[in-house]
This record gives structure tokens, C-alpha cells and sequence, in this order.
């Protein structure tokens, strides 16, 4: 397990995790940047788990439009990371 929480912030159907909740130790800064036009640029981690890599499978928006406030200091996942939800989320 990578991420957990009962406090993650579902946009566009991704659950972001809060900092708090993620085990930073499986992450690895990539290069890849994108743009979303309402969020704006965000930037991806590698998910690493013992000698596996996920090429960003993680990501974050470090400066997020003021429309994506509350994704701020979180992360969400994709490419193969299961994500399941056990308690609502905001």
C-alpha cells in the first residue's frame, strides 16, 4: 500500500490523497509535467515498490489554480494503482 486515508478529494473521479497519508518512501520525482486548463500544470512521481517502477503513476498539482484549491498538498494515482475508497470522501 502506497496511499491511505479517509480524507481524499475525489476530482474528475481521481481520490487525492493528502500528504499525510502517503508513503512518500515509494515515490520518485519524474520529469513529466502537464497542463489541465482548470487546474494547471502538474507534476508526476514514479510509484516504486521494491524493484518495481510505475512510470507516473502518481501526481500532484504543485501550485494548483485557484479553482483546484483543495487538491493542493495531494496526491492522486493512476496506471495500474488500485485505489479503493472504504470511508466518503469529501
Amino acid at each position: 500500500m502506497v496511499a491511505e486515508s479517509t480524507d481524499t478529494v475525489v476530482v474528475d473521479g481521481n481520490h487525492y490523497f493528502p500528504l499525510a497519508g502517503v508513503r512518500m518512501e515509494n515515490l520518485r520525482a519524474s520529469t513529466s509535467h502537464t497542463t489541465c486548463y482548470w487546474k494547471g500544470e502538474a507534476s508526476y512521481y514514479d510509484v516504486v515498490v521494491g524493484d518495481r517502477v510505475n512510470k507516473d503513476a502518481a501526481w500532484y498539482y504543485p501550485d494548483p489554480s485557484p479553482a483546484a484549491a483543495r487538491i493542493k498538498d495531494r496526491v492522486a494515482f493512476w496506471h495500474g494503482v488500485k485505489v479503493e475508497s472504504a470511508e466518503p470522501t469529501a
